[in-house]
Parts: C-alpha cells; structure tokens; sequence
C-alpha cells in the first residue's frame, strides 16, 4: 500500500509539470499535433520495451473487451477534453476535471460496491473545493459555453470510467498491458484523427523544433508511458477514489510550479488552497494507510 501512495505522489508531480510541455508546444503546433505525436512516442517507446524484452505482456486467453474498455475510455477522455476547449475555456475545464473524483466515487459503488466514509468524504468535498475556490480566484471571469461544458463533462466521465475499469479488470490485466494498450490505441485513434483533419500534409513539420520535439517527448513518455502505468499501478492497490483525487494534487502542482518556474505571481490564495488539496488527499487517504498499517502489524506478530 505505502508503494501505492508512493507511485501517487510521483504520479502527482509527473502530470503537474505536463503543463509546461503544453506551454511550449502550442506555439508551433495544433492540439491534434501535439497529441500525435504524444502517442507517437509513447508507441514507440512502449514498442521498443516489447521488442527488446524489457516488457512482456500476455493477452491469451484474457478478455479483451475489458482492456479495450478500459484504456478507450482514457483515450476517449483525451479526445474529448481536446474537442471540449476549442469551445470552453481552461477556467472551466480545470473546474469540471476537479470532479472527476466525485464521478469516480459514485461509478465505483456501483461497479467496483466500493464505498467511502463520512470522514474520507469530507476530506473529498474539501480537496475539490479548494481546488475549484483556487482556479476562480486565478480567473478574470468564466463565460460559460454549454456545448464546451457538455463535452469536458463527458471527458470527466470518460476518465472516472476508465479509472474505475482499471481497477476492475487489475486481476485479469498487469499495469503494463494497460499502458501499452493505451499507448498503442492512442497513437492509432489520433493519427487516424489526424489524417482525416485535411492537414497531412504538415504532420512533420512541428518536428523542426527542438523545443517541440523535447516537450512531446516528456508528454509521451513520462506524461503518457509513466502515468498510465503508474495510475495503473496505483488503481491495483487502492480504491478508485483514493487514486483518482491525487488528480486534484497535479492541479495544484500545476499552478505552483507556473510561480516557480515562470515567475508567475505567488498570491495568498495559491499558498491557503494547495493546504487544503493537500490536507484533502491526505484525509482521504489517511483510513486505508492506517488500516494497512494494522494488517501489518498483526501479519507482523503471526510470524
């Protein structure tokens, strides 16, 4: 369980700094090019573990509409958080996905009959509050666009389904057959996507810049490769809520780290609303680390 929580907090800060890779792609890229190309090398990369034998993975006699479910959905919420801000703003994106824990809980009790406590869901409420209360004062106003909204409410479900199978399918699949199936899925779907968007013709020509090509990479091997695997992991070994709200932890790295590394202006706020995401995520977590911590103990004193 502590290599759990361990693998979630790596997962905090892997996908808290993914922001400044999205930073640096966007001046030469489209958002469909910066996602080719993030699976692109995260295809490749997980096709180079498989050729050489570093990763194996058995897929016989296993179900397979499961895995498909499992890593479509995550790839379904790309998607559609792609298509949800060409109309709604990241104000209101960063707000709908501070939720995700919430639909992850309520999806879980129904798949998984995972349940949390009274205590845990207060930790919850707190977490997303603090998160959401974070992302308004940073605003200068939120126009709301339903046809935006409607589709990053869709991707929201899309991820807390896709968390939720991966926790469903952990005795059938290891996190490393779900990582390539995610990462062989996606560079299939948006390069297909792309294909299609009429624009072939410069599926290349981001690649002229270093500063691109070094972004995608982090964005597809550690943003894709190693988060996939490690929420995998993590969803292995904890209840779906418990991995799903270090979501909100990432959020707040985000914003931290924009103070830290571009100077952005650090305000009373940011400092009062990271506490209490992080006082959130703890408090969630805190009842399934102590009840480890007695297994522990009595497997402990059998031996």
């Amino acid at each position: 369980m502590r290599r759990a929580y361990l693998a979630a907090i790596v997962f905090s800060v892997v996908v808290g700094f993914s922001f400044l890779g999205v930073k640096t792609c966007i001046p030469v890229a489209s958002t469909l090019q910066i996602l080719v190309w993030r699976y692109n090398w995260a295809a490749l990369l997980m096709g180079l573990f498989l050729l050489t034998g570093m990763v194996k993975i058995r897929l016989t006699g296993k179900p397979k509409k499961n895995l498909l479910l499992t890593a479509g959905f995550y790839i379904g919420f790309m998607i559609f958080q792609t298509i949800g801000l060409i109309f709604a703003t990241s104000i209101e994106s960063g707000i709908i996905f501070a939720i995700i824990p919430i639909l992850s809980k309520l999806i879980a009790g129904v798949v998984l009959k995972e349940n949390t406590g009274w205590v845990q869901n207060i930790f919850m409420v707190l977490s997303i509050s603090a998160l959401i209360v974070m992302i308004l004062m940073g605003s200068t106003g939120v126009e709301t666009n339903l046809v935006g909204v409607t589709i990053l409410i869709i991707s929201s479900i899309s991820m807390a389904i896709s968390n939720v199978y991966m926790r469903y399918v952990r005795q059938e699949y290891r996190p490393v057959e779900i990582t390539a199936a995610i990462c062989f899925m996606g560079a299939i779907a948006f390069n297909i996507a792309y294909l299609f968007s009429g624009d072939f013709l410069h599926y290349l020509e981001p690649l002229q810049h270093m500063e691109f090509v070094i972004a995608t990479l982090y964005l597809g091997t550690a943003c894709i490769v190693l988060s996939a695997q490690l929420m995998a992991f993590m969803l292995r070994h904890m209840p779906a809520v418990n991995a799903t709200i270090f979501g909100n932890l990432s959020t707040a790295i985000s914003i931290v780290a924009g103070v830290v590394i571009l100077g952005e202006p650090l305000l009373f706020y940011h400092v009062l609303c990271t506490l209490l995401i992080i006082a959130g995520v703890v408090g969630v977590s805190m009842p399934d680390l102590k009840r480890n911590s007695r297994i522990e103990r009595k497997v402990g004193k059998k031996l």
